[in-house]
């Protein structure tokens, strides 16, 4: 019997899901003044230790050193924020600057530590400080304040017994709400659930964002073309939108108008929603990876990790395209979901499996398209998934176990990610592109002319720009009956 894959994971995990709020107008201004107040203790936190520094003091970084500080400020100071929102603020910027200590104590001189303002900043209230009633919730507020009741234009997903903790803040100008919860790890029945001995590997990439070949032979192509699509298209939406407001844009120094408020507005909330719809996508890409891991009874995935591409400078259009591919969330949504389910990750190396052949181990040629053609052994295969094949044999740390370990998939499964976008359904038509322009179109469709009738044809007619010796410039345009002329064999002149 295989062991239980759920003894050495973690019974409890901690997901986020976001809700959208449903506000009124003073509701929503009494919830950007929380996050205008939790703004002011982040500044207040950075001009504290800006004194310290001229005077060559030691900073206020810990979290206990913060609150004291805090609490001798007294209530009231930050409007209608409370004690625990302030506190959540002064934890961030704890974890931030120790985070940023640790990165440079490791040789990175690149890491920055805190100290930059931010108008807007989120506010976290733990569990027994708010109150959730159905699709209602209730922040706190300053003693004193009035109850701030709010409602969700949702249910909660997750029971509210497993709720720990809310977030509010601001995304493109609109209200969230970030539900933090336990979660337990699935369970499964003896025998059903993964094992640790069955190993998948994982290829990640732009126009598959997982390629997985699993043992037996059995494979799985999740396609992210339609994310592709959706970056470009959001890029030249951008574009456009731009240069047609270019032309009214304020100059440096001058306060701009009504309009530019309003197309920045617009823009950010353009922005705002493409951000959701691409982590969509990701999240129904890494989730069909998992429900297929689950059902082949894989217990291990060893995903190949390409971060070390980005440090790589490639070009203003390769820098964008790596940009975008967001290899960092694809890692972190694939390992949620996959301990969840109670499935391990393992990152390991995935130097050179997209260019080495898997029956003669010899370097090939990166080709152009998806097809991998060894010129040596005239194998031919799929690329993503021949890396996908190689990364399974991988340990982390180290090269390959042994190269005749390379199991190439039989049975591929595909699958698409992001059928919600626009123009991912049958039209394959994106709402954002110009319509077509019908060309040679021979118009509306008649019924046709009765037998020994008259012709239902409109009547045509004839432009004649020739001029007679001594006439005027214009010609009168005739009406020719189209049968007429037909039968008779001559054009009026």
């Amino acid at each position: 019997m295989p062991r239980r894959s759920d003894a050495a994971a973690p019974r409890i995990v901690h997901r986020t899901a976001r809700v959208a709020l449903r506000v009124t107008s003073g509701q929503r201004r009494r919830c950007f003044g929380l996050l205008r107040s939790a703004g002011d203790v982040w500044a207040c936190v950075l001009e504290v230790n800006a004194w310290r520094r001229r005077r060559n003091d030691a900073p206020l970084v810990g979290y206990q050193e913060l609150c004291r500080e805090l609490a001798a400020s007294g209530p009231g100071t930050f409007g209608d924020l409370d004690t625990t929102g302030a506190r959540s603020v002064l934890r961030r910027f704890s974890d931030a600057w120790f985070a940023a200590a640790k990165r440079r104590k490791s040789g990175d001189l690149s890491a920055g530590f805190p100290r930059r303002r931010r108008r807007l900043l989120p506010v976290r209230w733990y569990h027994g400080t708010f109150a959730v009633d159905g699709r209602r919730v209730r922040l706190p507020t300053a003693r004193g304040g009035r109850p701030l009741w709010m409602r969700l234009v949702r249910d909660l997903p997750y029971p509210l017994e497993q709720v720990r903790s809310v977030t509010l803040l601001c995304e493109g100008g609109r209200l969230f709400l970030d539900v933090t919860a336990e979660v337990p790890v699935a369970s499964y029945p003896p025998g059903e659930g993964p094992d640790p001995e069955r190993v998948a590997g994982v290829d990640l990439g732009v126009i598959h964002p997982y390629a997985v070949v699993g043992p037996g032979g059995e494979a799985l192509l999740v396609s992210g073309r339609a994310i592709r699509a959706e970056h470009r298209m959001h890029l030249a939406d951008t574009k456009a939108r731009r240069r047609a407001a270019a032309r009214r844009a304020p100059q440096p120094g001058q306060r701009g108008s009504r309009r530019w408020r309003h197309y920045r507005r617009r823009a950010r909330r353009v922005e705002a929603r493409h951000g959701r719809r691409v982590r969509q996508a990701q999240h129904e890409a890494a989730a069909t990876v998992v429900s297929w891991a689950v059902r082949q009874r894989v217990g291990v995935l060893k995903v190949g990790d390409p971060r070390g591409v980005l440090n790589l400078p490639a070009g203003r259009r390769h820098n964008l395209r790596l940009r975008q591919w967001q290899i960092g969330r694809l890692l972190q949504v694939l390992t949620d979901k996959a301990t969840l389910a109670g499935i391990t990750i393992r990152l390991v190396d995935e130097r050179g499996t997209s260019s080495t052949c898997p029956a003669c181990h010899r370097r090939v040629p990166k080709p152009r398209g998806r097809s991998l053609s060894c010129p040596h052994c005239h194998f031919s295969g799929h690329r993503d998934l021949v890396a996908a094949a190689s990364i399974a044999t991988r340990n982390p740390g180290g090269g390959p176990t042994t190269p005749t370990a390379v199991v190439l998939p039989e049975v591929v499964t595909h699958r698409r990610a992001g059928r919600h976008l626009p123009g991912a359904g049958r039209s394959r038509r994106d709402p954002r592109r110009p319509p077509r322009t019908a060309r040679g179109s021979v118009g509306p469709r008649r019924p046709a002319p009765p037998p020994g009738g008259e012709s239902l044809a409109r009547k045509a007619r004839i432009h004649d720009n020739r001029r007679a010796p001594g006439e005027r410039s214009w010609t009168p345009h005739y009406v020719v009956d189209v049968q007429a002329t037909a039968e008779s064999g001559q054009g009026e002149r």
